[in-house]
């Protein structure tokens, strides 16, 4: 959800990448749901993980930010880069997965988790840029 609401937000003017502890995954339905709410769309997104980055031409070293959204990520992140000159943030977003017992609870618990997400950006960065 970060990366297509960064860039839908801020354009083409920052790269962006996401990527997780665990690549190879689906993105989740939900989270497609709630990020088409703000007209970003996430169905041809694909996840992968900090190892699968350099294999897609991308090298931490290229970064100047690694924006972490869980515990998790943020130690594989600082462990990664303690060789690079590069910042990492800890954004404690709530995980969604697995809450709300039907689906409008489930989608209720993503939409809680995307506004964290917007906030933060908002507060890092500014409006958005196309008046989202």
């Amino acid at each position: 959800m970060a990366e297509g609401i960064m860039k839908k937000f801020y354009g083409t003017g920052t790269y962006v990448q996401s990527a997780g502890v665990k690549g190879d995954m689906d993105i989740d339905g939900f989270a497609i749901s709630v990020c088409e709410e703000l007209g970003v769309e996430l169905s041809r997104h694909q996840s992968r993980g900090f190892e699968e980055l350099h294999e897609y031409g991308d090298h931490l070293s290229s970064f100047d930010l690694i924006v972490a959204l869980t515990p998790t990520s943020k130690a594989q992140a600082e462990a990664l880069t303690r060789v690079f000159h590069l910042d990492v943030e800890y954004w404690p977003i709530d995980d969604p997965a697995g809450l709300g017992e039907n689906r409008n609870q489930k989608l209720d618990a993503y939409r809680h988790s995307r506004d964290q997400i917007v906030n933060r950006l908002i507060a890092r960065w500014g409006p958005p840029r196309d008046g989202v």
